[in-house]
C-alpha cells in the first residue's frame, strides 16, 4: 500500500448522558498529506483544528450558547505528531496489506430552502458512505467552475464510513444548471449529481397575490354591478 493511501482515525465518544440523550465525539487521524482533529455533538460538526492557520475554529450559529474547549488547538498538535509517528511506523510493516478503500454509498444535492426566482438561496452537497476521509467537491454552474464554495470536515458515521457537505451559495435563474463533482481516492471517475433550476421553482411572491388581488375585485365589482341591474328591474316591474 502507497504511504499516501495509509490514513490512520481515532474517535472517541467522550460522554453519553444517563439517558442517551446527548453524544459528544472526538475524532482526529492523519496521513502524510492531510489531517483532522474534530469535536462534534449529537452528529453535528461543533469545532476543528484548523492547522493551517493554527487555531481552533468553532463553527455554532451564532444564537448558540458558546462551546469552548480550553487547549484543544495544543493537544491537536500533540496528537497530529503522535499519529505521523504511527503512520510512519505501521507504513513500514503494512506495505502489502489489501486496501479497504470505500467509494461515497450516497451523493445528494438539493437546497436549502424552497426555492424563489431572484432570492439568494445555498445549494448543499452531501456526501456519505466513504472510507477513507477525506473527499474533494468541486462545482460548476452551467459547465463553468464555480468558487466560494464550502466544506465541512469530515464526520464519522456509526458504521466507520465518513460524511462531508459542501455548500454553494447561489441565485436560482431559470435554465440554470448546477453540478457538484465527487473525487475520492476509491474512484477512477469523479461522481457527479445535477441540480437545475427549472419552471417548478415559485415567482415572485408578489406577482402571484396581486395577480389574484385584481382578479377578485374585477369580478366582485362586475356581481355588484349586476345585482343592481337586477334589483332595479324588478322594482319596475312591481
Amino acid at each position: 500500500m502507497k504511504m499516501k493511501e495509509l490514513l490512520l482515525f481515532l474517535s472517541c465518544v467522550l460522554c453519553v448522558s444517563a439517558y442517551g440523550l446527548h453524544g459528544d465525539v472526538h475524532i482526529n487521524g492523519c496521513s502524510d498529506f492531510d489531517a483532522e482533529d474534530m469535536y462534534g455533538l449529537d452528529g453535528e460538526e461543533v469545532a476543528y483544528a484548523d492547522f493551517n492557520n493554527h487555531t481552533e475554529v468553532y463553527i455554532l450559529p451564532p444564537f448558540a450558547e458558546p462551546m469552548i474547549y480550553p487547549g484543544a488547538y495544543k493537544q491537536a498538535v500533540t496528537e497530529l505528531k503522535v499519529c505521523r509517528h504511527n503512520l510512519k511506523a505501521l507504513s513500514a510493516v503494512m506495505k502489502d496489506y489489501p486496501s479497504n478503500d470505500h467509494a461515497p454509498s450516497a451523493v445528494m444535492i438539493y437546497t436549502r430552502d424552497e426555492v424563489e426566482f431572484g432570492e439568494e438561496n445555498t445549494l448543499i452537497c452531501h456526501v456519505t458512505g466513504f472510507y477513507p476521509a477525506p473527499v474533494n467537491i468541486s462545482w460548476t454552474k452551467n459547465e463553468q467552475k464555480v468558487t466560494g464554495s464550502s466544506i465541512n470536515t469530515p464526520y464519522l458515521n456509526t458504521d466507520g464510513s465518513f460524511r462531508q457537505t459542501s455548500r454553494l451559495d447561489f441565485t436560482p435563474q431559470v435554465g440554470d444548471i448546477y453540478r457538484c463533482a465527487v473525487e475520492h481516492l476509491s474512484l477512477t471517475d469523479p461522481l457527479t449529481k445535477i441540480y437545475e433550476v427549472d419552471s417548478s421553482a415559485r415567482p415572485d411572491p408578489g406577482v402571484g397575490p396581486s395577480v389574484f388581488c385584481g382578479v377578485g375585485l374585477t369580478l366582485g365589482l362586475v356581481g355588484v354591478a349586476v345585482g343592481t341591474f337586477f334589483l332595479i328591474k324588478g322594482n319596475e316591474c312591481s
